[in-house]
């Protein structure tokens, strides 16, 4: 098990890598390549992934509460059952992202690109959604939306956001915050 907390590995090509379990708490990884990299149940918690190519990366079980991964390439990654709690998910592109049982409450998502991401049983209380492409998302219940912090300008397919007017308006609105 790699013991890797506070390491500084920005800009490193760790693609393919197997980092499954390592330690990896406040490391900074800004704009590394961690593409198809092995990360299942690693502990990433506080670390900078801002800009890094985490495409096709299995990050299940992972803890990356209160990471940075702001602008992140999360193309095709695996995130089910990640905790993701308060996590900076603020430009990152999730297309395609298996989000299945993951915890993204109090999560930032602004800006995020999440198209056909599957978001079954994910958990979004207090997450913040504004601006974020939601479209072609994969079992992503009106139930799961009304826990959000704000919808405010999000992408919605049409029949979720005819739905999320009449239940929950609120969340379309612009946040006083």
């Amino acid at each position: 098990v790699a013991a890797l907390a506070g390491a500084d590995l920005s800009d490193a090509d760790l693609s393919d890598a197997d980092l499954s379990d390592a330690d990896l708490s406040d490391a900074d990884l800004s704009d590394a390549d961690l593409s198809d990299a092995d990360l299942s149940n690693a502990d990433l918690s506080n670390a900078d992934l801002s800009g890094a190519n985490l495409s096709d990366a299995n990050l299940s079980g992972a803890d990356l509460v209160g990471a940075n991964l702001s602008g992140a390439d999360l193309v095709g990654a695996n995130l089910s059952g990640a905790e993701l709690y308060e996590a900076d998910l603020v430009g990152a592109d999730l297309i395609g992202a298996d989000l299945i049982y993951a915890n993204l409450s109090g999560a930032d998502l602004s800006n995020a690109y999440l198209y056909e991401a599957d978001l079954r049983d994910v958990d979004l209380s207090g997450t913040d959604l504004r601006g974020a492409n939601l479209t072609q998302v994969k079992y992503l219940s009106i139930n799961e939306l009304s826990e959000a912090k704000t919808l405010y300008e999000a992408k919605l397919d049409s029949e979720l956001k005819k739905q999320v007017k009449d239940k929950y308006p609120h969340l379309l609105k612009k946040p006083e915050y």
